[in-house]
């Protein structure tokens, strides 16, 4: 009797149970669903603010939009894009002068100058100068002068006042801090502290501390360190390939 009595006390808690947790699952995913539909009219709207007018071979203003052409994000520029403050085009091909900051949103390419902040959200090339942060959502390819750079790649000369954070580096990448490749970089990376890369391909040269997963070439530091060196060698006072049976060696080592 207990046990029938306990049976079915559970199978009651169960009925009760189960059309509450559906319950829920319908309200997420409703939930889900309305937050789905959200982002899509958002990145509609977003697209349809982006899309150009039209392209013009000059570009007059004090901040994007108070310019001439009239218009905000609305005018391709192939020419010369002049701001006192602020521009902001959906592309640029020539020159892009602003005293404060500059963004481009579509692919562009040629000349980008500003004081504090040069941003591109897809890829970009030519040359690109600030005292501030050089950004770009997509890949350089060219000429980079800047405090610090961001970007998934850069390919080209890449000069930092302080420091580069990207994914993948190809070229020669200057900086007084530290140069960051989370990914790979190939090519010669200079820093007065530090480079760090997952994979490296040719020279890290830095004062202080070289570091990667993988080491392709070179590394001349105080303190290199590698999981593996595949083919290369290290320069230092302290040299560290993890994979070897002898780890640690001054002065030199390399792949045995």
């Amino acid at each position: 009797m207990k046990e029938m009595m306990k049976t079915g006390i559970a199978a009651l808690a169960v009925a009760a149970f189960v059309p509450a947790f559906a319950q829920e699952v319908v309200a997420a995913d409703a939930v889900a669903e309305t937050e789905e539909v959200e982002v899509a009219e958002t990145e509609a709207e977003d697209e349809a603010v982006r899309e150009s007018v039209g392209w013009t071979p000059l570009a007059l203003g004090i901040a994007t939009p108070i310019q001439l052409p009239w218009g905000w994000r609305r005018w391709d520029v192939f020419g010369l894009d002049l701001n006192l403050l602020y521009s902001d085009a959906p592309t640029v091909h020539g020159l892009d002068l602003a005293l404060v900051a500059l963004q481009t949103i579509e692919d562009s390419s040629g000349a980008f100058a500003s004081l504090a902040f040069n941003g591109a959200r897809k890829d970009v090339a030519g040359f690109r100068a600030t005292l501030g942060v050089n950004y770009c959502g997509g890949t350089v390819r060219g000429f980079e002068v800047d405090s610090i750079g961001i970007r998934d790649n850069v390919y080209g000369v890449d000069l930092n006042i302080l420091g580069a954070v990207q994914k993948n580096e190809c070229g020669l990448e200057i900086s007084t801090l530290g140069n960051f490749s989370s990914v790979e970089s190939y090519g010669v990376t200079i820093a007065g502290v530090c480079n760090m890369a997952r994979t490296a391909y040719g020279l890290q040269a830095a004062i202080l501390f070289n570091q990667t997963e993988q080491l392709n070439g070179c590394q001349i530091s105080l303190v290199n360190f590698a999981d593996e060196c595949v083919a290369g060698f290290q320069i230092g006072l302290i040299n560290i390939i993890h994979s070897n049976q002898v780890k640690v060696l001054p002065f030199l080592n390399g792949y045995f």
